[in-house]
């Protein structure tokens, strides 16, 4: 097995360690914050009411929306699986990607375009921009305002995809995608701020599609069992399983050039993303060693950290070594790159793509092209 050397990450407010000590101060402090989280609960429920009762009113619109988000704060593999969908649709169809743009410096409606930068619309939306140039991609805190502005500016969209949507209700999507990583399911959280739920598990139950993201190559069909049991899915929904699958990195200066991991290479793994334990599992087989620098996920790099980074990389020890970081992470290393190509540190980045386990995809594919297909307004 090889060393990772990994920093602590926060998670809300809390140092997470894997020794028995520090999970056990960590047991007494979401003991000491069960209160807040029950507070925080009650908030939730309330605003649920409104929306129930009709107090409070989501907007529906004469396209199809579809939502793909998580009950838990990051890690669920949002992303991936937006692209997923693109990958599906654009082909087809005239797609339109609508986010908040989280920890942008800007407010209110925004088109992202390819020369904006993660502080002007969050790094997310312009991962997606980037990837996909033909697609239509927004930022708007108010996504009940953003879609009718991206509608009005692009008349012919077909379909809008929402990123990270699930817990806001300003919205009513025609397909709500609900992801859960299949190492922390959202039946074994708890609330905010003890756990990491942002709404009481039974808000699964506005899904129309449970996805368990992030699992192993395989999953034997009693655990498929097991864990669908746990779920506990209503009548109206299906749950499928999938996995990432990491094509070879492609250089940060040039993604023309890629490279083929192997044994003999040291990584050193930069990174500001909610989970990278997954990533890791899979670099841990391809490559001679993994050192880390890790952040609070969506992380604004400054230059102290980029000055950092490059005397770690160049203090490593080995023959044969670069600097590895995810494609969320290089959009926020962008402003750097003259820098970092100044003082010669060779960067990539590690591309991430959605596979469904099994027969899943089909049966995936064809429930959304079927909700596609029988949309009425």
């Amino acid at each position: 097995m090889k060393k990772c050397n990994i920093k602590p990450q926060i998670v809300v407010g809390v140092y997470l360690y894997q020794n028995p000590p520090i999970r056990m101060q960590k047991k007494i402090v979401q003991i000491l914050l069960l209160p807040l989280s029950l507070l925080y609960g009650g908030i939730i429920s309330l605003r649920d009411m409104f929306y129930e009762t009709g107090l409070l009113k989501s907007s529906t619109f004469n396209l199809p929306v579809i939502s793909v988000g998580n009950l838990s704060i990051g890690g669920a593999g949002k992303s991936p699986h937006i692209e997923y969908l693109v990958r599906l649709l654009n082909p087809y169809l005239q797609v339109g990607i609508l986010s908040r743009g989280y920890k942008r410096e800007t407010t209110g409606f925004r088109l992202v375009q390819p020369f904006d930068t993660a502080k002007t619309v969050g790094d997310e939306p312009l991962q997606f921009k980037k990837k996909f140039g033909d697609v239509v991609v927004a930022v708007d805190e108010n996504r009940a305002l953003g879609i009718p502005m991206m509608v009005g500016q692009y008349p012919g969209l077909q379909t809008i995809l929402l990123d990270d949507a699930f817990q806001h209700r300003q919205v009513k999507p025609g397909l709500q995608i609900l992801l859960t990583p299949y190492s922390d399911l959202f039946t074994r959280d708890f609330l905010l701020p003890s756990g990491r739920l942002r709404e009481w598990r039974s808000a699964y139950q506005r899904a129309d599609i449970i996805i368990v993201t992030k699992c192993p190559d395989s999953v034997s069909t009693e655990d498929r069992k097991k864990i669908i049991e746990e779920i506990n899915p209503q009548k109206h929904q299906e749950v499928y399983f999938s996995r990432f699958a990491y094509d070879y990195p492609y250089h940060f200066y040039d993604p023309r050039y890629r490279i083929r991991l192997d044994n003999e290479l040291d990584v050193l793994l930069v990174s500001a993303i909610a989970n990278t334990s997954y990533l890791k599992q899979y670099l841990d087989k391809m490559v001679k060693k993994i050192h880390a620098a890790e952040y609070e996920d969506h992380h604004t790099f400054t230059q102290q950290d980029i000055d950092y980074m490059i005397q770690k990389f160049k203090n490593l020890d080995a023959k044969r070594k670069f600097i590895l970081t995810t494609e969320k992470d290089a959009t926020r290393l962008e402003p750097f790159k003259q820098y970092l190509y100044d003082h010669q540190i060779p960067v990539f980045v590690q591309p991430t793509k959605v596979m469904f386990l099994d027969g899943d995809k089909n049966l995936f594919d064809n429930k959304v092209k079927d909700y596609l297909l029988d949309f009425r307004y």
